[in-house]
């Protein structure tokens, strides 16, 4: 029995499970979420839509289930955070995100030292329900 010869590859299927195999990596992509760090927001049911400012990008800190607070994703302590913040100017945007497990007073120890340096520009984000 004699094979037969192949001149040419018909490429369409082949195009066709490539794209199929794109839409999926794209649709999976679009669900993973950029933030390194693990933190469960608080759910409220009247919270408003955060939009960063476009002029001056905000400063972000974090509290984590452990009570270990995070500046812009690295790790930082409190002892160290009263020198950062005297360099900030009193409108630079600041966002607080805190697990829902962490204890209340990483989230008033932070605000307290934000507020001594009259940094009032604050957004507080939650998860809407």
């Amino acid at each position: 029995m004699q094979m037969k010869r192949f001149d040419t590859i018909n490429v369409i299927p082949l195009i066709d499970v490539m794209l199929v195999l794109l839409a999926i990596v794209l649709t999976t992509a679009s669900f993973i979420v950029k933030d390194n760090l693990k933190i469960d927001l608080p759910k409220t049911e009247h919270t408003e839509t955060y939009v960063p400012p476009k002029e001056q990008p905000p400063l972000k800190f974090n509290v984590d289930a452990d009570n270990q607070l995070f500046m812009d994703d690295k790790a930082f302590d409190y002892a160290s955070l009263d020198a950062h913040l005297g360099t900030l100017e009193s409108d630079q945007p600041i966002v607080i995100q805190v697990d829902r497990k962490a204890h209340f007073e990483s989230f008033v120890k932070l605000v307290d030292a934000l507020k001594q340096y009259q940094l009032n520009n604050l957004s507080i984000l939650t998860q809407a329900e």
